[in-house]
């Protein structure tokens, strides 16, 4: 479990949510969940939890995408501490951290992802990069407009 800098958000992986006294410790009040492939964890009552069943390949519809991005940027602008994971804690949830915070921060997508990635290992699969770049570009423009 590693933090984005200066952030409350945190990038796990599965193995992370057998341990909710260390995701607790760390002042954690939120976890999404995004791994297709895993149970979900059993976690306290206490911790928030969402699950958005995502696979790495790039072919997730897109309301599915929207919505892990959308919500983790509500839990930012919160400033709720949120754990975003996945199965290895590499490439879904380093895409929906980025996707989070880009929109939590109407910035564009790849610049945040940049600084997403170098919170530690991320091995992102193109696919899957693409529909987030495809999707917030569009979101995001969609907020300047509104603010403008």
């Amino acid at each position: 479990m590693r933090q984005v800098a200066r952030h409350a958000l945190w990038i796990g992986h599965a193995g992370d949510l057998r341990d909710p006294r260390a995701v607790l410790a760390a002042g954690i009040n939120a976890i999404v969940e995004l791994a297709e492939n895993e149970p979900a964890a059993a976690l306290p009552r206490e911790l928030v939890r969402l699950r958005f069943p995502l696979s790495d390949g790039g072919e997730n519809p897109s309301w599915l995408l929207r919505l892990a991005a959308t919500s983790v940027a509500a839990l930012l602008q919160a400033k709720v501490a949120t754990l975003v994971c996945c199965s290895n804690g590499l490439n879904r949830s380093v895409c929906v951290a980025a996707a989070g915070l880009a929109l939590a921060q109407a910035r564009p997508f790849t610049e945040v992802f940049e600084v997403v990635a170098k919170s530690g290992p991320a091995d992102v699969s193109p696919g899957l990069f693409s529909q987030f770049q495809d999707i917030l570009d569009d979101l995001i423009n969609q907020l300047r407009r509104v603010d403008s």
